[in-house]
């Protein structure tokens, strides 16, 4: 068998560690709301929503603040789309229990915060939500899915058109033009070879790479400006503080699930002798899970994760985990 010549492989492991790239989250966290980098956003915006987007400026929001928890907070957009139109786009990495519900309210949030009181409601702006989910949620086989409002006629099936005058015209407009819509990106069901530009993100998202040669919109400009090592040494230990609380959490849930099904199992068990054996096994797997969940509570407030966020993650009381 051949050896590889040393040099050569020497810069393999260079080439592989310039071009190691910065997790999407992190990236717009810290690096892509600068106006000089507007173009990757623009790009994923782009694929995501299939219609030429330009950034307009990032909006002030609760996204905006630097602190341990911020990778649970939202970001928000300001964008202008291919019809001149004003949007704002949500994008929320997270890993909460009532996750819909969250979103619900961050869109409700997002659409009152950026209208002024005595304001019309035609100034109302659309809300584009897309969630890049690492967790499982719900069941499904697809990677991406797309929601958005229509009202259907009960008995005809027909989609109702509203009819509003603009400048002396009367134009017709589908509720789904006025309605926010929800993107939810699952990236870890994403197992296919990358042969759009979308996949191409979705690739990116998963295990941060770039092909080469790519030409989805965005991405050419994120195997520049996102590469690891172009960041300062700073920097570096401050994104590597953030993938370490990332698998730390994960992990902490893991291990809570896996603890909360042993457990769970083994009670349930030893109840089913007495009570019948399937009535112990619920009844198990609900104390063992509680208990999992407790210790996973336990786990995060020793870490400083704020409760808020521990009630989020565990779907305990703030209460309840005060008590811990």
């Amino acid at each position: 068998m051949r050896e590889l010549d040393p040099k050569a492989m020497a810069e393999n492991e260079r080439q592989e560690l310039q071009d190691r790239y910065i997790r999407f989250d992190w990236a717009v966290k810290r690096l892509l709301r600068q106006k000089a980098n507007f173009g990757v956003l623009e790009g994923f915006l782009t694929v995501m929503l299939r219609e030429e987007v330009k950034i307009l400026e990032i909006l002030e929001s609760e996204g905006n603040r630097e602190s341990a928890d911020d990778k649970f907070n939202r970001v928000d957009i300001k964008a202008k789309n291919s019809k001149g139109e004003i949007i704002i786009v949500e994008i929320q990495n997270t890993r909460e229990v009532h996750y819909l519900e969250r979103i619900l309210y961050g869109v409700a949030k997002a659409i009152t915060e950026h209208i002024s009181l005595g304001e019309g409601y035609q100034n109302v702006k659309k809300v584009y939500s897309i969630s890049i989910l690492y967790f499982d949620l719900g069941v499904g086989t697809d990677y991406i899915y797309h929601g958005q409002n229509h009202f259907t006629g009960v008995h005809t099936g027909d989609r109702l058109r509203i009819n509003t005058r603009d400048r002396d015209a009367v134009i017709t407009r589908l509720p789904a033009e006025i309605f926010p819509e929800y993107i939810l990106v699952r990236v870890n069901e994403f197992d296919k070879i990358a042969m759009t530009p979308l996949d191409e993100w979705i690739e990116y998202l998963k295990d941060g790479t770039i092909r080469p040669d790519t030409t989805a919109p965005g991405l050419r400009e994120a195997r520049e400006k996102l590469k690891y090592y172009s960041m300062s040494a700073v920097e570096r230990h401050a994104y590597d503080e953030h993938l370490n609380a990332i698998m730390i959490q994960n992990d902490v849930l893991d291990t809570a699930k896996w603890e909360g099904r042993i457990e769970g199992l083994a009670e349930g068990e030893a109840k089913g002798k007495t009570e019948g054996l399937a009535e112990g096994k619920a009844e198990g797997l609900a104390e063992g899970k509680a208990e999992a969940l407790r210790q996973a509570a336990t786990n995060m407030k020793r870490m400083g994760m704020a409760v808020a966020n521990i009630a989020g993650c565990t779907g305990l009381s703030a209460e309840e985990i005060e008590k811990l």
